[in-house]
Protein backbone atom coordinates (compact mmCIF):
# COMPACT_ATOMS: atom_id res chain seq x y z
CA UNK A 1 0.00 0.00 0.00
CA UNK A 2 1.64 3.60 -1.02
CA UNK A 3 2.28 5.68 1.95
CA UNK A 4 -0.52 8.72 2.52
CA UNK A 5 1.12 11.94 1.10
CA UNK A 6 0.27 14.69 4.11
CA UNK A 7 2.18 17.59 2.37
CA UNK A 8 4.96 19.04 -0.60
CA UNK A 9 7.26 21.62 0.39
CA UNK A 10 9.26 23.49 -1.73
CA UNK A 11 12.38 25.23 -1.48
CA UNK A 12 15.20 26.54 -2.73
CA UNK A 13 19.02 25.69 -0.50
CA UNK A 14 22.36 25.99 -2.31
CA UNK A 15 23.93 23.11 -2.75
CA UNK A 16 25.67 21.31 -0.05
CA UNK A 17 24.82 24.42 1.97
CA UNK A 18 21.73 23.20 4.51
CA UNK A 19 21.76 23.91 7.73
CA UNK A 20 18.58 23.72 10.32
CA UNK A 21 18.52 28.09 10.17
CA UNK A 22 15.32 29.40 8.21
CA UNK A 23 14.39 29.19 5.74
CA UNK A 24 14.56 25.32 5.96
CA UNK A 25 14.32 24.71 10.03
CA UNK A 26 11.00 26.28 10.05
CA UNK A 27 8.98 24.62 7.04
CA UNK A 28 10.56 21.17 8.12
CA UNK A 29 9.28 21.84 11.99
CA UNK A 30 5.86 22.74 10.76
CA UNK A 31 5.68 19.42 9.01
CA UNK A 32 6.90 17.46 12.06
CA UNK A 33 10.39 16.20 10.51
CA UNK A 34 13.66 15.87 12.01
CA UNK A 35 15.28 19.20 10.44
CA UNK A 36 19.28 18.16 11.16
CA UNK A 37 18.35 14.51 9.05
CA UNK A 38 17.12 16.18 6.47
CA UNK A 39 20.20 18.33 6.41
CA UNK A 40 22.40 15.81 6.33
CA UNK A 41 20.83 13.73 3.89
CA UNK A 42 20.63 16.87 1.18
CA UNK A 43 24.20 18.49 2.05
CA UNK A 44 25.52 14.72 1.31
CA UNK A 45 23.12 14.39 -1.95
CA UNK A 46 24.13 18.12 -3.46
CA UNK A 47 28.11 17.38 -3.10
CA UNK A 48 28.03 18.05 -6.57
CA UNK A 49 26.11 21.12 -6.86
CA UNK A 50 27.96 22.54 -3.91
CA UNK A 51 27.20 26.49 -3.77
CA UNK A 52 24.33 26.46 -6.34
CA UNK A 53 20.93 27.31 -5.87
CA UNK A 54 19.28 23.58 -6.09
CA UNK A 55 15.25 23.55 -6.12
CA UNK A 56 14.36 20.44 -3.76
CA UNK A 57 10.68 19.33 -3.09
CA UNK A 58 10.36 17.38 -0.61
CA UNK A 59 7.29 15.02 -0.19
CA UNK A 60 6.35 14.63 3.49
CA UNK A 61 3.78 11.49 4.45
CA UNK A 62 1.46 10.91 7.29
CA UNK A 63 4.23 8.50 9.28
CA UNK A 64 6.36 11.22 9.03
CA UNK A 65 8.63 9.75 6.38
CA UNK A 66 9.60 12.12 3.84
CA UNK A 67 11.44 11.80 0.76
CA UNK A 68 12.96 14.35 -1.69
CA UNK A 69 13.62 15.56 -5.24
CA UNK A 70 16.86 17.76 -6.54
CA UNK A 71 15.83 19.71 -9.58
CA UNK A 72 18.75 21.64 -11.90
CA UNK A 73 19.01 25.29 -10.75
CA UNK A 74 16.76 28.08 -11.46
CA UNK A 75 16.99 29.52 -15.97
CA UNK A 76 18.24 32.65 -14.25
CA UNK A 77 20.88 31.29 -11.79
CA UNK A 78 22.06 29.09 -15.36
CA UNK A 79 22.05 32.23 -17.24
CA UNK A 80 24.19 33.66 -14.61
CA UNK A 81 26.95 31.45 -14.84
CA UNK A 82 26.39 31.23 -18.83
CA UNK A 83 26.90 35.12 -19.06
CA UNK A 84 29.32 35.61 -15.94
CA UNK A 85 27.55 37.91 -14.04
CA UNK A 86 26.97 38.55 -10.49
CA UNK A 87 23.20 39.53 -11.13
CA UNK A 88 20.60 40.44 -13.40
CA UNK A 89 19.61 44.13 -14.72
CA UNK A 90 16.45 45.97 -12.62
CA UNK A 91 15.57 47.64 -15.66
CA UNK A 92 15.86 45.38 -18.37
CA UNK A 93 14.17 46.83 -20.83
CA UNK A 94 16.29 49.88 -21.08
CA UNK A 95 19.53 48.35 -19.00
CA UNK A 96 21.62 45.36 -21.14
CA UNK A 97 23.83 43.90 -18.68
CA UNK A 98 25.27 41.66 -21.30
CA UNK A 99 25.41 39.07 -24.08
CA UNK A 100 25.19 35.33 -24.76
CA UNK A 101 25.66 33.54 -27.61
CA UNK A 102 22.95 31.28 -29.02
CA UNK A 103 25.22 28.15 -28.28
CA UNK A 104 26.02 29.32 -24.49
CA UNK A 105 22.01 29.56 -24.22
CA UNK A 106 21.73 25.91 -25.65
CA UNK A 107 24.22 24.52 -23.00
CA UNK A 108 21.76 25.86 -20.12
CA UNK A 109 18.94 25.07 -22.41
CA UNK A 110 20.43 21.43 -22.01
CA UNK A 111 20.77 21.04 -18.42
CA UNK A 112 17.58 22.81 -17.34
CA UNK A 113 15.65 20.63 -19.99
CA UNK A 114 14.29 17.62 -17.28
CA UNK A 115 12.50 20.43 -15.45
CA UNK A 116 10.71 22.20 -18.65
CA UNK A 117 7.68 21.35 -19.97
CA UNK A 118 8.91 20.40 -23.02
CA UNK A 119 11.25 17.65 -24.87
CA UNK A 120 12.49 19.90 -27.51
CA UNK A 121 15.51 21.37 -26.82
CA UNK A 122 14.55 24.32 -29.51
CA UNK A 123 11.49 25.32 -27.22
CA UNK A 124 13.68 24.71 -24.71
CA UNK A 125 15.98 27.89 -25.81
CA UNK A 126 12.94 29.85 -26.70
CA UNK A 127 11.52 29.65 -22.84
CA UNK A 128 15.65 30.88 -21.44
CA UNK A 129 15.52 33.35 -24.28
CA UNK A 130 12.49 35.04 -22.30
CA UNK A 131 14.32 34.40 -19.32
CA UNK A 132 17.41 36.10 -20.50
CA UNK A 133 16.00 38.98 -22.23
CA UNK A 134 13.99 39.82 -18.52
CA UNK A 135 17.80 39.46 -17.31
CA UNK A 136 18.60 42.20 -19.67
CA UNK A 137 20.96 39.91 -21.53
CA UNK A 138 21.06 40.00 -25.66
CA UNK A 139 21.19 36.91 -27.11
CA UNK A 140 23.63 37.04 -30.17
Amino acid sequence: MAKELLTKIKLQIRGGQANPAPPIGPALGQAGLNIQEFCTRFNEASKSKMGQLVPVEISVYKDRSYTFVMKEPPASELLKQVANLQKGSGKSLTEKIGSITRAQLRVAAEKKLPDLNTTDIEQAMKILAGTARQMGLEIK
